[in-house]
C-alpha cells in the first residue's frame, strides 16, 4: 500500500485549516502548521501532557532541542524520547511498545505502522535529508567521489537495507552502478558516523544533517549521486496514545515555523 503524506500547510491553505480548528472541526491529522506551529500557541491544549515520541535516530539533536521548547511552553509537559533506526522503531511499536508520536526517516517505515493500523489520522511530512560521505578529518584517504568508497583498501561502513539510510544508499548503488562491499552495515546512521568518528572506518555513508552535527570530527565529501535518494520524513500521532492533544501538539510545534527553522538551521530541508 502506498501513501501520500500531506506536506505542510502554508499560506492560505494554512489559513483556512487554522479557521476550521477554530470552529471545530479539525481533527487530529490537521497539522496546523500553518496556522498554530509555534510552541508558545500549543501550550493551552497540551499542558501537562507527558507523551512518549519515537524518532529517527538523524532527528536527535534536532528534536531534543524541539521537546525542551515544547516543555517550557507547556508547564508540566514532559517529552520523553526514544531514538532509533526507524524500521527498529516500526518494529517496536508493531509488537506493542507504546508511544504518542512516530517519527520517520522515510515513508516506507510509516506506511508500515499505517497499515498495522497504530496511526492516528494522516502521517505529515516535515523534512528531507540527503546523504553525503564522511571520512576521517582531513579525507587522508583522498575520496572524492562515490566510485572511490570503492577502492582497494578502503573501509566502508554503511546503514543495513531495512534502515532508511541503508535504503538511500542502495538506491545510489543502483543510479551509480556503483556495488558497495561494506565491512559493516548498521542499525541507524547514528552508528555509522561512530564507526568512523571511532576511527574504525575510513569512511560511511551518512545525512548531511549528521556531518555537520559532527563538525571537525570528519570531513563531509558531497556527490551528485546522492540526489537520487532523498529521504522524506513523516511524523504522526499514534492511534494508542492517552495524551493525543499534548501529541499534537508536539506535532504542531515540528510542522510550524518554530519547528521548521530548528530543522533547516540543522541542515534538513522542506518536504
Amino acid at each position: 500500500m502506498k501513501m501520500s503524506w500531506r506536506r505542510v500547510t502554508t499560506g492560505a491553505a494554512a489559513a483556512a485549516l487554522g479557521l476550521g480548528l477554530l470552529t471545530g472541526c479539525g481533527s487530529n491529522d490537521d497539522s496546523g502548521a500553518g496556522a498554530s506551529g509555534s510552541a508558545e500557541s500549543t501550550s493551552a491544549a497540551a499542558s501537562g501532557g507527558d507523551i512518549t515520541v519515537f524518532a529517527a535516530a538523524s532527528l536527535k539533536g534536532t528534536f531534543t532541542e524541539l521537546g525542551e521548547m515544547f516543555e517550557t511552553a507547556n508547564p508540566g509537559s514532559h517529552v520523553e524520547f526514544s531514538f532509533a533506526g526507524s524500521s527498529d522503531l516500526a518494529a517496536q511499536l508493531d509488537q506493542g511498545a507504546g508511544a504518542d508520536v512516530f517519527a520517520s526517516a522515510d515513508t516506507n517505515n510509516m506506511t508500515k505502522v499505517v497499515d498495522a493500523g497504530l496511526v492516528a489520522g494522516t502521517p505529515v511530512n516535515f523534512a528531507t535529508n540527503t546523504l553525503t560521505i564522511v571520512t576521517a578529518p582531513g579525507n587522508p584517504k583522498g575520496i572524492t567521489s562515490f566510485a572511490d568508497l570503492n577502492r582497494e583498501g578502503t573501509l566502508v561502513v554503511t546503514c543495513a537495507p531495512q534502515v532508511p539510510c541503508g535504503s538511500a544508499t542502495q538506491k545510489v548503488e543502483t543510479a551509480s552502478g556503483v556495488d558497495l562491499t561494506p565491512v559493516s552495515e548498521e542499525s541507524s546512521v547514528t552508528d555509522v558516523l561512530n564507526k568512523v568518528t571511532a576511527g574504525q572506518a575510513d569512511a560511511g555513508l551518512v545525512y548531511v544533517t549528521d556531518a555537520a552535527g559532527a563538525g571537525d570530527k570528519v570531513t563531509a565529501v558531497a556527490f551528485p549521486e546522492a540526489a537520487q535518494a532523498v529521504n522524506t520524513y513523516p511524523i504522526a500521532a499514534l492511534s494508542a496514545s492517552k495524551q493525543p492533544e499534548a501529541a499534537q501538539g508536539f506535532i504542531d510545534l515540528v510542522t510550524g515555523p518554530e519547528g521548521q527553522a530548528v530543522l533547516a538551521k540543522a541542515g534538513f530541508a522542506q518536504p
